[in-house]
């Protein structure tokens, strides 16, 4: 996984808590599922990524 790929993926992350925060706190449930869409998202672009570096290593 490159360095970029890490940074994009945890500030993806990170804006997603931010609007699941934003979400909770204003009672906006679509902003609050959005911010859990993202973070999911990036969940699994981390699992893709490493993934791709364990076949890489092969």
């Amino acid at each position: 996984m490159g360095l970029d790929d890490k940074i994009g993926n945890a500030a993806e992350k990170l804006g997603g808590k931010g609007k699941e925060a934003a979400g909770k706190a204003t009672g906006d449930e679509s902003l609050e599922a959005e911010g859990k869409v993202d973070q999911s998202k990036s969940d699994l672009k981390q699992a893709g990524e490493k993934v791709k570096d364990a076949f890489k290593k092969d």
